[in-house]
């Protein structure tokens, strides 16, 4: 794969600006986004494992299955309030620090889990789920890591390659569910822990690459790299673009809500329809691949095309899914081609939108955005996921479709926020 020529300060001609030639950036680069990639399908086989236990451990542990629902309320709600304290601590110590420490959070959410199966008690096991939420907060910043060493005319293609790399532990994890429970029954471990296995030793793995193969430090290089070239803070706080950087935030926030809102539904649609659970599975794993599968599609339109051009291109698949599951919400076909659709939709828009934040914020402001963008789309989701349910028991899954319609058009209005030129420079 070669590599575009020199197209930020991060590659340059001069003197090798924080002590970093050209050839060797390419070369950290390069190892940055294999350590990253592989800490994302660790990270994903991990959450994945949990994830699909989730919810019947609360139902079983609670004894209702009303609350069901509050393992991934708390999950999100976990990633939600972890992300800014994370990306405060990348800003001052570096990725290598905060993902170690995001992990380190999560494993002790999930060994939690354990012991509140073990003892039967759902405090503990809402408390512990809501630390493994600082596990998803983790896995959402490596993406903006992949960005941090990146020039502006790859930028999309390595953050894509990130979240492409999702799609192995995303596929692989449920899977693991029916081995790790043979595993813990030969373990001794309480019931429906035994997958945990597989999530603590992917975990681990996860935090031992992160803490030795995360070096240099591609945030703190970066940042190394700016002042040398820039010549100062004050230089590179002129060089932020805070409009656009907002609407990236509402372009990500809007289309991961109008994705959870209508995924989360969807199981339920179906059953109602008589759906089997095959075809429900299906239609969901289809829609992970839409997902993640093609990640690096739009990460190298992003970067050919423009990041809002891409955005919008994410919006108008989210539209063509949402009008499809409104017409077409008898059919499970349909239904399953508007999932597919959507998880594309999702991928374009959150792909360009975390690249359009990135370059948009100047390095002292950066981490920050990043972090308030990540507790924003947690919480939209979360906030989505609650009153799908309700706009679903009032007039049923197409009119949650059109309903959902809205906040794209919201996104696509306005889209001439992020194209909004570079402040001045003195």
């Amino acid at each position: 794969m070669s590599d575009p020529a020199p197209s930020s300060p991060a590659q340059t001609d001069a003197a090798p600006p924080g002590g970093v030639s050209p050839e060797e950036l390419i070369r950290i680069r390069r190892r940055t986004l294999w350590v990253l990639s592989s800490g994302q399908v660790l990270g994903g086989v991990a959450f994945g494992a949990t994830v699909s236990l989730g919810a019947v451990l609360a139902a079983e542990i609670s004894g209702d299955e009303a609350f069901s629902g509050l393992a991934t309320a708390f999950i999100t709600l976990g990633a939600a309030a972890l992300a800014v304290p994370l990306a405060h601590l990348a800003h001052r110590r570096g990725r290598r620090i905060s993902l170690t420490s995001g992990m380190l959070l999560a494993l002790m959410g999930v060994v939690g889990v354990i012991l509140a199966a073990a003892t039967v008690s759902f405090p503990l096991l809402l408390l512990s789920f809501a630390l493994i939420g600082a596990g998803q907060a983790a896995n959402l910043q490596t993406r903006f890591a992949a960005a941090d060493l990146a020039t502006d005319a790859s930028r999309g293609r390595d953050l894509s390659i990130v979240v492409w790399a999702t799609t192995l532990g995303a596929v692989l994890g449920p899977n693991l569910v029916g081995p790790g429970e043979i595993l813990g029954a030969t373990l001794g471990m309480p019931a429906l822990t035994g997958p945990y296995v597989f999530t603590i030793v992917a975990q681990l793995a996860a935090i031992t690459l992160y803490a030795t193969a995360l070096r240099p430090d591609p945030l703190l290089l970066a940042q190394r790299i700016a002042n040398a070239v820039a010549g100062g803070a004050a230089a590179i706080a002129r060089a932020d673009r805070p409009t656009a950087a907002r609407y990236a935030i509402i372009a990500i926030a809007g289309a991961h809500g109008v994705m959870v809102a209508v995924m989360a539904m969807t199981p339920v649609h179906l059953l109602h329809h008589g759906a089997t659970l095959t075809v429900i599975g299906l239609t969901i794993s289809l829609h992970i691949a839409g997902m993640f599968a093609l990640s690096p599609v739009f990460g190298i339109m992003a970067d050919r095309l423009g990041r809002v051009p891409t955005i919008l291109v994410g919006q108008a698949l989210l539209t063509a899914s949402l009008i499809l599951a409104a017409v077409g919400q008898d059919s499970a076909s349909a239904v399953t081609v508007a999932l597919i659709l959507l998880g594309l939709g999702w991928s374009a828009s959150t792909v360009s939108g975390a690249v359009l934040l990135t370059e948009s914020s100047s390095e002292d402001l950066r981490t920050r955005r990043q972090g308030r963008s990540d507790l924003i789309m947690n919480l939209v989701a979360a906030t989505g996921a609650v009153l799908a349910g309700v706009v679903l028991g009032r007039i049923g899954y197409g009119g949650l479709a059109l309903c959902a319609l809205a906040v794209v058009a919201v996104v696509t209005a306005l889209s001439f926020l992020g194209r909004r030129p570079l402040l001045a420079r003195s």
